[in-house]
């Protein structure tokens, strides 16, 4: 066994080696049934630095997730936008346009939680308003949209023509919101990622790639936060 990296072995009848790291650093080796362990070892200590380099990274990361806190006069993203967090007399909590308002005196825990409840009603208005202005020009009715609090997945479309987004995407660029929106209500009409599908995303959205890869690097850089709700 490889003594330098505890690692979880899970054979299948895959024809390769694979190694996979997980969210909670966790070292998955994938193997095929046959793969001797032997040649699984050597395999490990090829891969080594990548390991090591990968797991520092993620520990970094589940390190600022646990310092993650919100404050008055914090700056949040919206729609592409630095929002301030301000505190405000009374005892309402809203956004007006140009900033979150809380009440004096909230506890950390008691901002973030305030701040996830107005991320998931503008969430929820504003993907449900341009998925079906979107669908409109794309020809297209969706059964429903709902905001949900997935962390894995931006977006998703059932095959009962159902449209469902992470209220987190509230966060991101408007472009970005765009090109998840134009994403899966091209799923409504082909339900794979087949050129067929992307030739449907392209004819609305030209420049797709460009939002495709911000939304990746959205994607890595609120990997530091913790919006757990």
């Amino acid at each position: 066994m490889n003594k330098s990296i505890t690692y979880k072995l899970i054979r299948s009848n895959r024809k390769t080696i694979a190694i996979h790291i997980t969210k909670d650093a966790q070292v998955e080796v994938r193997a095929p049934f046959g793969a001797k362990q032997k040649e699984i070892d050597k395999f490990i200590s090829l891969k080594r630095d990548w390991i090591q380099k990968h797991l520092v990274r993620i520990n970094q990361v589940q390190e600022e997730r646990l310092k993650f806190e919100l404050n008055y006069g914090d700056h949040l993203r919206l729609m592409g936008r630095k929002i301030p967090i301000l505190a405000r007399a009374g005892n309402k909590v809203g956004f007006d346009g140009q900033c979150f308002y809380l009440p004096p005196k909230f506890l950390t825990d008691e901002i973030k939680g305030a701040i996830i409840g107005l991320y998931k009603q503008i969430a929820k208005q504003v993907l449900t308003d341009r998925t079906f202005a979107y669908a409109r020009e794309m020809g297209l009715l969706p059964r429903a949209v709902k905001v949900n609090s997935a962390k894995t997945r931006w977006g998703s479309c059932s095959s009962k023509g159902s449209i469902n987004y992470s209220w987190r995407l509230i966060m991101a660029d408007e472009e970005v919101i765009n090109y998840v929106i134009v994403h899966e209500l091209a799923h409504l009409k082909e339900l794979n990622h087949s050129p067929k599908f992307w030739a449907v995303v392209a004819s609305i959205l030209p420049d797709y790639k460009m939002w495709q890869k911000r939304l990746k690097e959205f994607q890595r850089e609120i990997a530091h936060e913790n919006w757990s709700d």
